[in-house]
């Protein structure tokens, strides 16, 4: 019974964001027509919403630490699910994400973040789009911003292990600039794919930044190294038991 309750909670919670986006979106499109700023401010507003529901529709706090940035550096994040963009965008002033093409046509989504500077790549064909953004951002094409970079390169459900594109550390190079980590453990309770969302502590966490100049090898070890012993710290904090955890108590 709890179960099923939780479930329906976790349905109107759904149905409400995605049209409280619809709403946002046409109330904003005046300024975000003319601006940059309306757009970002509908996002935000946004992101807002969607944390003060959850905590009060499904019982799902949400929390952001360490430093999130202010400059322009580069932002490699662990992805678990739709709630890590919501907090890491909501949590810096400026950010734009590197995105799959396909959302460039999804209602609303879309739209403003292509408003936003967020920046479509074709799958398969990342290499070409990373080479055409570093252009873009040498010309000043781009906007000044936090430049967000999923490093895995999807979504990512808890406990799988799964290897880190080199497109983290190809931006990481060319742009010449600082590199945030950060870690998360939001797909304990809001998963990659259905309905249910479950109560308890969200976090995404802003590491130690990883200082320009170091070579691509290094670079990448360090990233992986942080990023996923901080979200394995999350995860084991959420109550999630990961494989290493339950093989270990199989020897006891």
């Amino acid at each position: 019974m709890t179960h099923a309750l939780q479930w329906l909670r976790s349905l109107v919670f759904v149905v409400q964001i995605y049209a409280m986006m619809g709403v946002l979106g046409i109330l904003f499109l005046p300024w975000a027509l003319f601006s940059r700023r309306g757009a970002r401010a509908a996002c935000k507003a946004w992101c807002v919403w969607v944390r003060w529901t959850a905590r009060w529709m499904v019982g799902l706090r949400t929390e952001v630490r360490g430093t999130p940035p202010t400059d322009e550096v580069l932002i490699a994040a662990k992805h678990q699910s739709f709630l890590d963009i919501i907090l890491i965008f909501g949590s810096v002033p400026a950010g734009k994400f590197i995105m799959k093409r396909e959302l460039m046509y999804a209602p609303v989504i879309g739209q403003y973040a292509l408003r936003i500077g967020c920046v479509p790549v074709d799958r398969g064909k990342r290499s070409q789009a990373i080479k055409k953004m570093v252009k873009d951002v040498a010309r000043g094409a781009q906007a000044p911003g936090q430049l967000i970079i999923y490093s895995q390169g999807t979504r990512i459900a808890p406990g799988v292990k799964a290897p880190y594109k080199v497109g983290s550390s190809v931006l990481y190079q060319e742009l010449g600039q600082d590199c945030v980590p950060v870690a998360t453990n939001v797909g304990v309770f809001w998963p990659r794919k259905g309905i249910m969302r479950k109560p308890g502590l969200a976090v995404v966490e802003f590491l130690p930044r990883i200082p320009a100049g170091l070579d691509k090898a290094g670079f990448m070890k360090q990233l992986e190294t942080e990023v996923e012993s901080a979200s394995d710290a999350l995860m084991t904090e959420a109550g999630f038991v990961l494989e290493q955890e339950e093989e270990a108590r199989g020897l006891d």
